[in-house]
């Protein structure tokens, strides 16, 4: 968001190819879908309105979801709900008087961009942001499973894991065909766990390792071993009854 010619849509540009973002371009919208909409005040609400449902609505598919507009006041704002906020604070290369006076500043930007740097270098900073680089050298949680479907139980886990570690390593036992209760490969489960784990991109890393069924450790070893107890009615999710049910 931001004052127009201010490079907004540059930026927006640069960021939805870093993010595979779903890019929505405020003027591209009125001229295609919102061709009913002028300028006043309710209109430009409506126009905000319209643009977070089609945000909503990718981010619901999985997406990142990009609005690029003005959005300047704090009433468009609300239709964006808690999304986050950049506010493009460059000196804008034209002027529109009546939106100069109409647009308020935002009191809660995530980021705020200014005249110095590339419009790369704040798509890479605003990235870095989203979705943090997986850190191999901070304190990590490891968790070994086959996890012959992955479900809200496994995802609890390591959420818990993320709470109290920072990140997580999840490593995947290589099991399919061992029995009846392991039919997914490998690509499959890690699918699944990427899929699970939407939103969480850099607080973990999956590797791919044999069938673990043994783990042993001497003194000292410099790492901890705990169980984590979750809420009963996520210990009962049942991995046969879900298998049971993809496998119909």
């Amino acid at each position: 968001m931001g004052l127009p010619g201010a490079g907004k849509t540059t930026l927006a540009k640069e960021l939805a190819k870093l993010l595979g973002a779903v890019w929505y371009n405020a003027d591209e919208i009125r001229k295609e879908i919102n061709k009913d909409l002028k300028f006043s005040v309710e209109d430009r609400l409506e126009q905000a309105r319209r643009m977070g449902l089609l945000c909503d609505i990718a981010v619901r598919s999985g997406n990142y979801a990009i609005a690029d507009f003005i959005c300047p006041t704090q009433d468009t704002r609300k239709a964006f709900g808690d999304a986050f906020v950049v506010w493009v604070n460059r000196t804008p290369v034209r002027d529109f008087a009546d939106t100069t006076k109409l647009f308020e500043q935002p009191q809660n930007a995530d980021v705020v961009v200014n005249d110095e740097g590339t419009p790369l270098y704040w798509a890479t900073k605003i990235k870095n942001i989203l979705v943090p680089t997986f850190n191999p050298k901070a304190p990590t949680a490891f968790m070994l499973g086959r996890y012959q479907p992955f479900h809200d139980g496994h995802k609890n886990l390591i959420l818990e894991a993320l709470k109290r570690v920072g990140q997580v390593c999840i490593a995947i036992r290589d099991t399919q065909g061992t029995d009846e209760k392991n039919p997914f490969n490998l690509d499959e489960v890690e699918a699944n766990i990427r899929s699970g784990m939407k939103g969480y991109e850099g607080k973990y890393t999956i590797i791919r390792v044999p069938n673990i069924t043994n783990i042993f450790y001497g003194r000292d070893v410099g790492y901890k071993i705990e169980q984590i107890d979750l809420d009963k009615s996520l210990q009962d999710i049942s991995a046969t009854k879900i298998r049971n049910e993809i496998l119909k």
